[in-house]
């Protein structure tokens, strides 16, 4: 089974990890993943020893020679990130594409990954949707807000809670503070909440609730 596997790891709840996903960490040869700790703990919870070895945006591309070499001479390597599906605002893109250029095999698992859930809960149409990620944090963001008035599909963001507010201002200021418009955070979670209405109702729940937690 040597090659690249994306695993998808839970967003919050340790449950929604499949048994596929299980079955791929019990054979392969190494674990790369975004965090140690976080990844560690997942998997003494499913109580699976192995090597794992840190990937993040930090050292992607220094690790990658050595990564490829591995997988070229017959190693299973499994790439995770803290929680969702590599690769999707999360590091991984720059290893696939490798992977693909040098023609290793890669397997990508389904699973869990936040923005999902999140318009399933909006209310929002669903038949068609951009995913937009994190916003850029300074250089470029208000030519992206532009860009984006003219989308008539429902748009999915990721942001911080310590931006959320700011975001939002940005967002009606954009595209108009009416606009309808969705907050889910913490989801699978305990605490998990989604608050919907317009751009100007979220704005002014948030101000006076602080936002925890991952935001979509």
């Amino acid at each position: 089974m040597s090659g690249l596997y994306l695993v998808p790891t839970p967003i919050g709840n340790l449950g929604d990890i499949t048994f596929r996903a299980v079955e791929i960490l019990e054979k392969v040869d190494l674990v790369l993943a975004e965090d140690t700790r976080k990844t560690g703990i997942l998997l003494k919870h499913l109580k699976i020893r192995k090597p794992v070895r840190s990937h993040h945006k930090f050292n992607e591309h220094r690790a990658l020679d050595g990564i490829i070499r591995e997988l070229l001479g017959g190693a299973s390597i499994a790439l995770v990130t803290d929680a969702g599906t590599p690769g999707i605002s999360d590091p991984g893109y720059l290893l696939l594409k490798r992977c693909i250029d040098e023609g290793i095999h890669i397997e990508s698992l389904p699973g869990p990954t936040a923005f999902i859930p999140a318009l399933m809960n909006s209310g929002l149409p669903a038949d068609r949707f951009v995913f937009e990620g994190f916003l850029p944090h300074k250089k470029g963001r208000q030519k992206r807000l532009r860009e984006l008035l003219a989308e008539p599909r429902t748009m999915i963001f990721y942001e911080s809670p310590f931006r959320l507010c700011k975001t939002l201002e940005q967002l009606a200021g954009t595209l108009g503070e009416e606009r309808k418009a969705s907050v889910s955070r913490e989801l699978t979670k305990v605490h998990e909440e989604t608050v919907r209405g317009s751009l100007k109702t979220l704005l002014d729940h948030f101000r006076e609730n602080t936002p925890r937690g991952e935001i979509v």
